[in-house]
C-alpha cells in the first residue's frame, strides 16, 4: 500500500493547526515532521514542544525526521510529544544501533536517513533492525528543491537489499516528490511518499494525494 507523507516543511507556519486539519480531511496517511538545529542543516524550524502542541488536533501518524548533530537527545522527547516514527542520519551518529534500540524502547518505528550521495550499501547490516529507511532526493535543509534524478535508481538498489537481508523495512522518499516521478520511485520500490510543495502548493490537495497514492 503506498502511503503519503505531506510535509509541514511546506506548510504556513503561522497556521499549523490549520494545515494539519486540512491534511486530514485530504486523506493524507502521514504527516512528515522535518527537525532541523542549524548545524547539521543551515535551517531551524520546529521542535518536540510543538509537535505536542500540534498532536491533539490529528489522528494521523507522526513521522519525526531528524536532522540535528545529537538524534539521541531527541527521542524521549519526541516519544512524549506523540510521534509514532522516528528516523536520524547515518551521517550524524556513529553508534547507529543504540539509537535504534532507544526509539524501539518508546515503542516507535525507527529509521534510518541516508543523504543522495550516501550508498545504500552502507545500511546493510543494520537493515533487518530498521522499520523503515528514509532516501532523501535532495540535500536535506529546505524545501522546494529539485528532485536528484539518480536516487531513482538508488531506491531500487535498496528495495534489493531490503529482500537480500530479509528485512521488512519500508521505503521513503523525501525531495522533490510530484506528480512527475512519483510513478517511476513506486516502480522502484518506494512505498512512502513524502511530499511538501507538491501538496501544500496544490489547488486541490485532496486530488493531488490521490494521484500521489495513484501513480502505478
Amino acid at each position: 500500500m503506498i502511503k503519503i507523507a505531506p510535509s509541514l516543511l511546506s506548510a504556513d507556519f503561522s497556521r499549523l493547526q490549520e494545515e494539519l486539519k486540512m491534511l486530514t480531511q485530504a486523506g493524507a496517511d502521514i504527516v512528515h515532521l522535518d527537525i532541523m538545529d542549524g548545524h547539521f542543516v543551515p535551517n531551524l524550524t520546529f521542535g518536540p514542544p510543538v509537535i505536542k502542541a500540534l498532536r491533539p488536533h490529528s489522528d494521523l501518524v507522526f513521522d519525526a525526521h531528524l536532522m540535528v548533530e545529537q538524534p539521541s537527545d531527541y527521542i524521549e522527547p519526541l516519544h512524549e510529544a506523540g510521534c509514532d516514527m522516528v528516523s536520524f542520519h547515518y551521517e550524524t551518529e556513529p553508534h547507529a544501533d543504540r539509537v535504534v534500540q532507544l526509539i524501539k524502547k518508546y515503542d516507535m518505528q525507527a529509521g534510518m536517513v541516508l543523504n543522495p550521495s550516501t550508498p545504500v550499501e552502507v545500511l546493510q547490516d543494520i537493515l533487518p533492525a530498521l522499520d523503515f529507511v528514509l532516501l532523501m532526493s535532495v540535500n536535506p535543509g529546505f524545501g522546494g528543491q529539485k528532485f536528484i534524478p539518480y536516487v531513482t535508481a538508488k531506491v531500487k538498489r535498496l528495495a534489493e537489499l531490503i529482500e537480500r537481508t530479509k528485512s521488512s523495512a519500508s521505503i521513503e522518499i523525501d525531495g522533490g516528490v510530484g506528480p512527475q516521478n512519483a510513478a517511476s520511485l513506486i516502480a522502484a520500490g518506494a512505498n512512502i511518499l513524502v511530499a511538501g510543495s507538491a501538496v501544500f502548493n496544490s489547488a486541490d490537495r485532496t486530488e493531488m494525494i490521490r494521484t500521489l497514492r495513484n501513480s502505478q
